[in-house]
């Protein structure tokens, strides 16, 4: 292990917090970076572990304290940077596309352009999107034609295709990683398993766009934050990596899957409403160079990590339902 920190940015996110987690799992350093305060310590997956003592958290806003977060990586003298930081909803970034490029394009390109001076930087790993690739058929491999159908996909994929010519030209160290949908204790309430576990205990109505037809792989977080350590730690420079599994479920079934699960008829907890704008049918990812080229396997299966994630809400419940259970847009 590197006697260096890692550093993490957009550490309170789902997917960013669970990876601190994860790393400090493995008795190494953390240097958390997010633009806001740390969130409630129920959505807050290294808040969890014993050793939390081996992160320290820095409150940094990506668009705002770049500099700041280049000193922080130039004085800690950091090999691995990981970015989780991102505009993430889609939906919401028709309403105000250039929040979106500001953070997913420009200050991203920017602090690309800024660690790429630095010689102590051995690999960044770059948290990308299967959005980038538009509506796809069939089993998606990973590849650089992109076809991005929101504001959101757009912005993602800039950065993405930045990064190839800084890889081409600068041998920048990138490793790119494309995940499906990801879930698992601690994951924001708008999401959609954690949403339909919440508002089918405490009764509410949740809205079902276009009935749910559309197929997902769901992957617990812990799988996912294996890999992407497995990827930096073993994964070939420029290269993308999918992680997924092999298992899809429309998310009608899904929902149907977690009601029955809580003994709550679906016809009480869903009411089917309209399909959002440029909504993709299905990101398919296929996942076979990480599997056959890394070792990767995912581990938990979906019916396992929804009893997990059923429990993580159970047990936070008090604390669950006075929290926003619908996406709020910071600029």
């Amino acid at each position: 292990m590197s006697n260096s920190p890692i550093l993490v940015l957009g550490s309170n996110s789902f997917s960013g917090a669970s990876f601190c987690a994860h790393i400090l799992g493995q008795d190494q350093q953390v240097l958390a970076v997010s633009r806001s305060e740390e969130p409630h310590t129920s959505l807050l997956p290294y808040s969890w572990q014993q050793n939390k003592h081996n992160l320290q958290f820095h409150q940094l806003d990506l668009n705002h304290h770049l500099e700041e977060i280049i000193a922080l990586i130039d004085k800690h003298k950091v090999k691995h940077v990981y970015n989780f930081a991102a505009q993430s909803m889609v939906g919401q970034s028709w309403d105000y596309p250039e929040h979106w490029f500001m953070t997913n394009c420009v200050s991203t390109v920017k602090l690309h352009n800024k660690l790429r001076h630095l010689d102590h930087l051995d690999k960044y790993i770059h948290i990308s999107t299967p959005e980038v690739y538009g509506s796809c058929e069939g089993l998606v491999p990973e590849h650089r034609n992109y076809n991005p159908s929101t504001p959101y996909a757009v912005s993602r994929a800039a950065a993405d295709m930045s990064l190839h010519t800084f890889f081409d030209v600068h041998k920048f160290p990138v490793l790119y990683t494309r995940a499906a949908n990801v879930y698992g204790e601690g994951q924001q309430l708008y999401r959609i398993i954690p949403r339909t576990i919440l508002f089918a205990l405490l009764g509410k109505t949740l809205p079902l766009h276009g009935g749910g037809h559309s197929t997902r792989s769901f992957i617990h977080i812990d799988d996912v934050s294996a890999a992407t350590h497995a990827i930096a730690q073993q994964g070939h420079l420029g290269d993308i990596y999918h992680i997924s599994t092999k298992r899809t479920i429309s998310i009608r079934a899904l929902v149907e899957l977690i009601c029955d699960m809580l003994q709550v008829p679906f016809e009480q907890v869903c009411q089917v409403t309209e399909d959002r704008l440029g909504k993709d049918a299905a990101y398919l990812l296929d996942a076979t160079k990480l599997r056959e080229q890394l070792n990767w396997r995912d581990e938990i299966s979906l019916e396992n990590g929804l009893e997990r994630t059923i429990a993580w809400v159970k047990s936070n419940l008090d604390d669950l339902k006075h929290l926003p259970d619908s996406y709020i847009h910071k600029p």
